[in-house]
């Protein structure tokens, strides 16, 4: 466990390195991966506006539905760098993935190595769930093996209900409204805007829980080791251009822009229920102590599920 966590976290010494001098270049073209999901702002909106071009970066962004689909990518070569959440890149790394991590993505480990106010289990009106313990025997939805998975997991953990009490359903996560909206579950357990979109969509719907402290939903711009030592100006354009993004999320007067942009990018997403859920957002570039505490604890959990060795 700990070699996975020193090696993942080598390349956090990149970002000290000074950009090199001299004369203007050509844009660096850069294939690069991001979610369809509320963490994965920093990369569309680095596109949207120019903070990737301003860096010396001609970004070709591509859109997956999973973080193992990304890190599939990479692997791959049909990728330059990707981005990856806490709970997928361990495995990932088990399984012969030889990637470095070099810049915060999603989340604010940094500072709390137990960021998931973006994660919720929310029950329709009509499922009698009131408490933790209610839903026993119910129709719960989640994606197996993503973050939202190892939430539910830990948050039952927690307070001692056994997994197998529960019904659980796995629903792709292009697909959790629709699901929640007809009934096919009694509750589901997300990330946003989807938890937003479902207590929209259903009258009368609640949040069981949001949050709680129990994983980290947070992530890391991940490269190969070839291509993230290699050419290490272009680490330091990448990490320069993820902070100034960051910088520009965070700043209260641009929530209207940002919420434009997100609806761009997320299918079904009105840029008004966009700017209700960045409340629950937090967009850190920084990786240090506590970064390497969450993703330690993160091998502890999927360990005791039994999703590593």
């Amino acid at each position: 466990m700990k070699r996975f966590g020193l090696v993942w976290l080598a390349a956090v010494l990149l970002l000290g390195l000074a950009a090199a001098g001299g004369a203007a270049a050509a844009p660096t073209t850069l294939k690069l991966a991001a979610a369809i999901n509320i963490g994965n702002m920093p990369f569309y909106a680095a596109v949207d506006k120019g903070f990737f071009a301003k860096h010396g970066i001609d970004p070709k962004l591509q859109l997956f539905a999973s973080g193992a689909e990304m890190s599939k990518a990479l692997n791959s070569g049909q990728l330059d760098i990707s981005v990856a959440a806490m709970s997928n890149i361990p495995v990932a790394l088990e399984r012969g993935l030889k990637a470095r991590a070099f810049v915060a993505f999603t989340g604010s480990a940094y500072t709390n190595p137990a960021d998931d106010n973006l994660l919720a289990i929310v029950v329709r009106p009509d499922s009698g769930i009131k408490t933790l313990a209610d839903l026993k025997g119910k129709k719960v939805g989640v994606t197996f093996g993503a973050t939202n998975d190892l939430f539910l997991q830990e948050t039952l953990k927690k307070h001692n209900i056994p997994l197998s009490a529960l019904n659980r359903i796995n629903v792709p996560l292009s697909s959790p409204v629709g699901l929640f909206d007809t009934g096919g579950v009694q509750a589901m357990v997300m990330f946003e805007p989807q938890n937003t979109m479902m207590l929209d969509k259903v009258k009368g719907a609640e949040v069981l829980q949001r949050g709680g402290g129990v994983v980290c939903f947070c992530s890391q711009v991940h490269g190969l080791p070839d291509r993230v030592y290699k050419d290490r100006r272009l680490t330091q354009q990448i990490t320069d251009a993820v902070a100034e993004t960051d910088a520009w999320l965070r700043d209260p007067k641009n929530l209207d822009e940002v919420s434009v942009i997100a609806a761009r990018y997320i299918r079904g997403l009105d840029a008004g229920i966009a700017k209700r859920i960045f409340k629950f957002t937090s967009f850190d570039p920084r990786i240090g102590k506590n970064t390497y505490l969450a993703f330690s604890k993160t091998v502890s959990q999927l360990i005791a599920q039994k999703k590593m060795k």
